[in-house]
């Protein structure tokens, strides 16, 4: 294989390879459910199943997968091979089109949040045609091909990620050309799409010190460590010079996720030792997604061949930067166009800033959903914190589109801030000029040039949860503003008037969301509660969103989750927060309790005897007793709440003894060691 750019796609049934080898009958209706999101010919399948698998066998593999991503935030897997008995005592190879479009795992094990109970075993996963099969090598080089699916429960009840977000994408579609037809698109049968570019942030930490630190291993994150003297404080990581080492892997990370047709695109050092970052080309959202879940897949194997370990949680490290999976997020109209990139003419400018002045609405209203969309454990710690956005959601959109917005809601834009080379061809819009915002690296929701940055993705999270949510909440906004343009039309009134009465009152309900400033101020969170923006700081906070009638009413209105679905997501992840509190609770105890207590207790009978640290004996015993006492307090606590406290209360402790304990006694590799890569 051609570890290159030549390779890339080499590992992908893709529509190349697709023409290839199905008839042309086959391929035209194959290409046109992917196109066009129509449904699936059920006659083409056994041709489609038997060229997938004889391609698959030429590539080595001996079985096959539906490839799912359950509601643990991962994906699954169950191998089938392609095998049969001859009953001569030899092997046939088959592979069915039934088999390619539905398979059965067990799936009582995995997380449904009380749709159904346990001993109902029964699980079906359904083949994606719109995100490609691929080759999947194991560490040992043993072949599996790899089949895109949704996975459902007996009933129907979506009991995993793609699910709801295929059914999302619909929803945005149906009215995203419903308002291109408004606006005198010519859209035929074609589908609207949501496209994707999901950045990666990660680190990387030398794999043999990471097995020294039980707390990593089990939780994802370092629960105690003294400060580094040394870390980000003078920038000269960012974006500087990358070391061989981790050049390599990068170079090979590259080249395996080309072959995974991964449009990789960007690699860079971040702002922390020890941090990186990796951006592909946006992709349309269903695809990017999966891409997503492999690139983090590939991270982690690639990073083990390197001597690495690869840290994918939001915060590994306390008082530096985390890692957080920017959301780059835009419409591809039905014209095949990206209706968030500023036009050519007013008319193209006027659709355009329908659709900005919608996402305002949108965000608006349900800001609460967008935050619960990124509630973890992990992610707590990293809103709000270094280079994060706060867990006050508002919308950036920089010194001219806000101008023009607030143009708009005076009664109509008809120039741009930055003056005369911009003239209108109609009362509503100026003529925008690309490229004119800034990067506010400090709000949840920013507009850079011809996309919407959800910043508050976690590192370690699916996007599809987030993207649901967007999707979801614009195809709400979109309706809404469909229905009052048809309205004013009905009674007779001319386009650019109505569209310019809709757009203004949505700005006087909405323009509360709009924030180009520092979002890390704590001036901004008293505005903020001033505006009456929700401010959900904790996971605890931001879960219960997903119970309101206003959030059912919303994901039922568009078929995205039923009442059951959606509280079935909201019992899975309360429960998943609560279980790693535990786990890193229980975890910290441990580590207190049998590494770090006998190291100070070695320390204190090492300066005993010596006079001139007194001092220090008397700080060391101050501080062992204040550690063992934040044992028994977290051993006894009750709740997450209680938890977290007694950590932070522990970790306080621990991490000043850090400080005075000798480096040869402390048997945890401490941040200075983990940093330096």
């Amino acid at each position: 294989m051609k570890k290159t750019i030549e390779g890339f796609g080499e590992l992908v049934f893709g529509l190349p390879v697709m023409e290839a080898r199905l008839s042309a009958p086959t391929f035209a209706s194959l290409k046109n459910t992917i196109d066009s999101g129509s449904a699936l010919d059920p006659s083409i399948a056994d041709e489609v199943a038997e060229a997938m698998k004889e391609w698959a066998m030429e590539k080595g593999a001996t079985h096959y997968t539906h490839w799912f991503q359950p509601l643990t935030g991962s994906t699954a897997e169950k191998h089938d091979s392609f095998i049969f008995p001859d009953f001569k005592g030899g092997v046939v190879t088959g592979f069915a089109g039934s088999e390619l479009i539905q398979g059965e795992p067990d799936a009582s094990s995995f997380p449904s949040g009380g749709l159904r109970a346990t001993f109902e075993a029964r699980g079906y996963t359904g083949w994606d045609p719109t995100s490609p099969a691929f080759i999947k090598y194991d560490s040992v080089g043993a072949a599996t091909l790899c089949i895109p699916t949704v996975f459902c429960g007996y009933h129907g009840e979506a009991l995993d990620k793609k699910t709801p977000l295929l059914r999302s994408m619909k929803a945005l579609s149906d009215q995203t050309v419903r308002l291109g037809k408004l606006f005198g698109v010519d859209c035929g049968d074609a589908m609207a799409k949501a496209t994707l570019g999901s950045e990666q942030e990660y680190f990387l930490i030398d794999l043999d010190l990471v097995s020294e630190r039980p707390d990593i291993l089990r939780t994802g994150r370092t629960l105690f460590g003294k400060g580094a003297t040394k870390h980000q404080q003078l920038d000269d990581h960012y974006f500087g010079a990358i070391k061989p080492r981790v050049a390599a892997f990068m170079a090979e990370l590259d080249a395996v996720l080309w072959q995974y047709g991964v449009p990789a695109k960007t690699r860079h050092n971040e702002v922390c030792p020890a941090q990186f970052e990796i951006a592909p080309v946006f992709e349309t959202l269903n695809l990017a997604v999966d891409h997503n879940m492999i690139t983090m897949d590939v991270l982690k194997v690639t990073a083990e061949k390197h001597g690495f370990a690869c840290l994918l949680h939001e915060k590994p490290f306390a008082a530096v930067n985390g890692s957080g999976k920017h959301n780059n997020w835009a419409i591809m109209g039905p014209d095949g166009k990206n209706w968030l990139k500023p036009g050519d003419n007013p008319h193209e400018n006027a659709k355009f800033m329908t659709i900005v002045v919608a996402l305002l609405k949108a965000v608006d209203t349900h800001a609460d959903l967008l935050r619960a969309s990124v509630a973890t454990a992990g992610n707590d710690h990293r809103l709000g914190a270094n280079e994060a956005p706060p867990a006050v959601v508002s919308v950036f959109l920089g010194e001219q589109l806000t101008d023009i917005v607030e143009q708009i809601e005076a009664g109509g834009a008809k120039n741009s801030k930055d003056g005369g080379y911009i003239h209108l061809g109609v009362d509503l819009l100026p003529k925008l000029p690309r490229g004119n915002t800034d990067r506010n690296r400090t709000s949840p929701f920013a507009f850079v040039g011809n996309r919407f940055e959800f910043r508050a993705v976690g590192s370690n999270q699916s996007p599809a949860g987030a993207n649901v949510v967007l999707n979801t909440i614009v195809a709400e906004a979109f309706d809404y503003v469909c229905t009052q343009i048809e309205a004013g039309l009905e009674k007779g009134g001319e386009f650019n008037a109505v569209l310019q009465d809709v757009l203004a009152s949505i700005i006087k309900e909405h323009k509360r969301i709009l924030f180009n400033g520092d979002g890390y101020t704590d001036e901004w969170l008293e505005e903020a509660a001033k505006r009456g923006l929700p401010n959900l700081v904790t996971t605890a906070d931001a879960l219960p969103m997903l119970q309101t009638q206003k959030a059912k009413d919303l994901f039922a209105k568009y078929n995205v989750l039923t009442n059951e679905e959606l509280e079935s997501r909201f019992n899975i992840y309360e429960e998943t927060y609560e279980t790693i509190i535990n786990i890193e609770a229980n975890t910290a105890a441990d580590i207190a309790k049998t590494m770090l207590v006998p190291a100070a207790v070695m320390a204190i009978n090492e300066y005993s005897s010596v006079p001139a640290v007194a001092g220090i004996t008397a700080e060391m015993s101050s501080l062992l007793e204040a550690t063992i006492a934040g044992i028994a307090k977290l051993e006894a606590a009750e709740g997450t709440v209680a938890k977290i406290a007694a950590m932070g209360e522990l970790r306080a402790s621990v991490d000043a003894l850090e400080a005075l304990v000798p480096s040869d006694l402390w048997p945890l590799p401490s941040y200075s060691e983990l940093l330096l890569v």
